[in-house]
């Protein structure tokens, strides 16, 4: 099976039974877990409330209220409401909700459709970017031979964007897995128009589990304020399930791992916590955010001291630039923009550079269809804060004098294609820019400033285009 190892403190919850074999089938899923229980809404909005049950994917929104709020419209509409799985994770410093779909896809399941039973839902989708996520609930799904509702597996393109709200309710019924913007919950409209309830896979895991052993149970584990367990993802290799309130340095530390010069937290949606911070943070979402950083998607990512932390960042705002949807300016040219400008902070650029930086910040913040820029933004700006004492190393001298590692983890580069300028042809119209400003730049005679120019996957469509576009016939894709 392709996923990443998994391992526990304590007693296992969401990996119960995985102690001797590697995935549950639905019999081995019922032998551990028991018959799911049938619950009206009521009671699974108080249960969910009573275990403080938050989403699981990176905003943390209370599931009860998610839950009413969808009850609600379907009832204001006189429509059967819909239920989506967010099983996207489309960071690759998330692993936690392939392993739980690929390990133990009937728990997910379970809560999806107890989910769905409560509010007498038309359907249940499951949204995934993986091909071994899909054969896996493809499985679970033939196991179970038959469910009390339709449910479907939507395979979704593999990027970043996929898991947003609203591109995935689109995504999932075949449209373009793209944010819609415009501030309208899914709760009142998402798949196909309806009311849709939509969490990640280890949110409805969590609620099949309180289901069944019922809101006292499951406060035995975990903090007061915060029961139960969570699904961790330590230095983008290893899921952890583990109780709330357990010291971050001492967990990092059973898995061979230090704080290192700090730890990203919540992953690269986060924000880094110092060396001193890290050091008493403890595993809850009031702990990492009194501390500045976040619980997020459950990413937790050590910096060791042999990696130039900047250049880290570097790499990973690059990243986040090059996953834009291309629907708005703040992301699509407001993010690389930033990119460049920091990559210029930290070859030397001095305070004129690092303002630069500052400006752009502020000018993606609130501005996008989604809130992937604001979130990028919130990334770089933490890191900024952290590592201050590399920064002015970085901007004012020779550098910290570290190489680059590659430690946050980003999937392996394909091989681009790139645009290439036939300089006999091209007359300096420029129109080629205005279609493709991420990859086409023109210096100050008006020609492009470079004669072959790499083209990332996702941008190929927009960059066949430019070349249609130009009227000298100067551009060709390789």
């Amino acid at each position: 099976m392709n996923g990443a190892p998994i391992a526990w403190l304590g007693r296992p919850v969401l990996f119960a039974g995985l102690e001797q074999i590697e995935r549950l089938d639905h019999r081995d899923h019922l032998v551990v877990h028991g018959r799911l229980p049938s619950m009206p809404i009521d009671e699974v909005a108080d249960l969910a409330e009573n275990v403080d049950l938050r989403g699981r994917g990176g905003a943390g929104f209370p599931f009860a209220t998610k839950i009413r709020a969808v009850a609600k419209s379907a009832a204001r509409r006189r429509a059967r409401p819909v239920v989506v799985v967010n099983g996207t994770e489309g960071e690759p410093s998330c692993l936690k909700d392939a392993a739980l779909l690929l390990r133990t896809p009937h728990l997910v399941l379970d809560g999806a459709l107890l989910a769905a039973g409560a509010l007498d839902a038309e359907q249940v989708v499951l949204g995934v970017t993986r091909a071994d996520t899909e054969q896996s609930l493809r499985t679970a799904l033939a196991e179970r031979r038959s469910t009390p509702l339709p449910v479907s597996v939507a395979r979704l393109p593999e990027r970043f964007v996929s898991g947003e709200g609203s591109s995935l309710a689109r995504g999932v019924t075949g449209g373009l897995a793209l944010p819609r913007g415009g501030g309208v919950r899914t709760s009142d409209s998402g798949v196909g128009g309806l009311p849709t309830l939509l969490s990640n896979a280890e949110t409805y895991a969590q609620l099949a589990v309180a289901a069944r052993l019922g809101a006292l149970p499951y406060r035995e584990v975990g903090l007061p304020s915060e029961p139960g367990t969570v699904l961790l993802t330590l230095a983008g290799s290893q899921v952890v399930e583990t109780p709330t309130g357990v010291p971050l340095g001492e967990l990092l530390a059973m898995f061979d791992l230090d704080i290192g010069q700090g730890v990203l937290t919540g992953g690269f949606h986060g924000t880094w916590l110092t060396p001193e911070a890290a050091a008493t943070a403890v595993i809850s979402r009031q702990s990492l955010r009194g501390l500045g950083g976040a619980l997020g998607a459950g990413a937790i990512l050590p910096l060791p001291p042999t990696t130039c932390p900047l250049g880290e960042v570097v790499r990973v705002s690059r990243w986040l630039a090059d996953e834009t949807a291309g629907q708005c300016g703040p992301c699509y040219l407001g993010l690389p923009a930033l990119t460049t400008a920091l990559e210029e902070v930290v070859l030397g650029g001095g305070r004129a550079a690092l303002q630069n930086v500052e400006n752009l910040m502020r000018a993606v913040t609130k501005r996008g269809a989604c809130s992937h820029p604001d979130a990028a933004a919130r990334f770089v700006a933490s890191a900024l804060e952290v590592f201050d004492e590399d920064l002015q190393l970085h901007s004012q001298q020779y550098g910290c004098g570290r190489p680059v590692q590659n430690v946050l983890p980003l999937p392996a580069e394909e091989s681009a294609a790139s645009i290439v300028v036939d300089w006999t042809l091209c007359e300096a119209h420029g129109l080629c820019t205005s279609v493709l400003p991420e990859v086409i730049s023109l210096a100050a005679d008006g020609f492009p400033s470079a004669a072959v120019m790499p083209v990332p996957p996702q941008l190929l469509q927009r960059a066949a285009r430019a070349v249609d576009r130009c009227p000298a016939l100067a551009l060709k894709i390789r």
